[in-house]
């Protein structure tokens, strides 16, 4: 494990004393996690995305008043589930903008005509329903939480997740990535990680790097994550993700990061964080799998054979049997997993899911945690 000091000196590190340590993130790799990369088949339900935040990168986020503003109602959400049941999918990633019935009148309208008054209500219904109706797993990426709101999903879910992104309070200044957007406040996305390790919740979260943030910055977010798992022991995945510059956003303009500079951050991550902490890159988003298995990732992400990334629509997902090979050049085998990691049904499954997700997942588990049947 690093030094804060050496987390920081490594920003600069020489390249032979950087190679040392890109080995040495590897071979931590290789011995928690073996010689075999994952990956979590599902499908991509974009519940609103209508959101209060504006954030400077984003073209995920649609305005009132915009053709593309939207609430998906019920028919259209489980008709995605089907199809991704179809094609072998296990689990279903429901993201939506944050709190967006608190800014816009639109908003709330729509949720009241499905019966409800709060975004949160309303995920929650269809969870419900995509248990009762599937074979499905939902994994709910919500944004900031409350106690209440944890409560309320993770007798519905198997996973949730929030990008912490970064925890400077700088970046909220005018002008900067997270100007305007009252829930990138970093001690409230901080609280809504230590809600979900209190409430025994499996979490992913992560940072997004080239956002104007220092290498500091990194290691100061990445430094909190592991704090917060080593208290709860809940942060089962970290993605690294590197900004992507979008026509039409504030950001258009801003520099993407170096695929030295993504390197160099995943070997931080990897050197930085608890080594029971799965450490992603997403594949759509640079396609270097060499350079980042190299750098110590053991975890390619939820690839969908149905939907696209909304996050980034203009990355197309790797075909799984294209990833495999590209992951056997270097190495390693591919393997499917859960949208839950095995360590989390093999120690203490009371503690995270209640009995009856603990049944499903039963039934769609290996005996060493990863998914039953392969899908290629």
């Amino acid at each position: 494990m690093l030094t804060r000091r050496q987390a920081l000196a490594l920003e600069t590190a020489p390249n032979s004393e950087f190679q040392t340590l890109s080995a040495r993130a590897a071979q931590l790799r290789d011995r928690q996690w073996g010689k075999t990369l994952t990956y979590s088949r599902k499908v991509f339900v974009p519940l609103t995305n209508m959101c209060r935040d504006d954030c400077g990168y984003c073209t995920f986020v649609q305005k009132p008043g915009s053709e593309a503003a939207r609430v998906m109602r019920p028919e259209e959400v489980m008709a995605v589930v089907r199809e991704g049941e179809r094609l072998g999918c296990k689990e279903v990633l429901f993201s939506l903008g944050e709190k967006p019935e608190l800014r816009y009148p639109e908003a709330r309208e729509a949720l009241a005509a499905l019966g409800h008054n709060s975004m949160i209500d309303y995920l929650a219904e269809m969870c419900a329903r995509v248990l009762d109706e599937s074979s499905l797993l939902p994994h709910v990426n919500a944004g900031t939480l409350s106690d209440a709101d944890v409560a309320r999903l993770k007798p519905v879910s198997v996973s949730m997740g929030m990008m912490l992104e970064n925890v400077s309070r700088r970046l909220l200044q005018r002008g900067e990535a997270h100007f305007a957007c009252p829930d990138k406040v970093p001690v409230q996305r901080l609280r809504t990680l230590e809600r979900a390790g209190r409430q025994g919740v499996p979490f992913t979260t992560g940072i997004l790097i080239g956002i104007g943030e220092t290498w500091a910055e990194r290691v100061d977010s990445l430094q909190a994550i592991n704090d917060l798992h080593r208290r709860y022991g809940h942060i089962q995945e970290v993605i690294v993700q590197n900004f992507r510059a979008k026509p039409g956003t504030a950001m258009a303009g801003s520099p993407e990061p170096s695929l030295d500079d993504m390197v160099r951050t995943l070997v931080l991550a990897r050197l930085l964080l608890d080594p029971s902490i799965s450490l992603q890159a997403p594949p759509n988003l640079a396609e270097r799998f060499a350079a980042y298995i190299d750098a110590g990732i053991n975890d390619w992400g939820g690839i969908s054979p149905v939907t696209i990334d909304h996050i980034n629509p203009e990355r197309a997902w790797p075909q799984i049997a294209s990833l495999r090979q590209a992951t056997a050049r270097c190495g390693f085998g591919l393997e499917e997993r859960l949208a839950v990691y095995p360590r989390y049904l093999r120690q203490a499954p009371e503690q995270f899911f209640t009995p009856s997700i603990a049944s499903r997942l039963s039934g769609i588990a290996r005996a060493d945690g990863l998914a039953l049947q392969q899908c290629l």
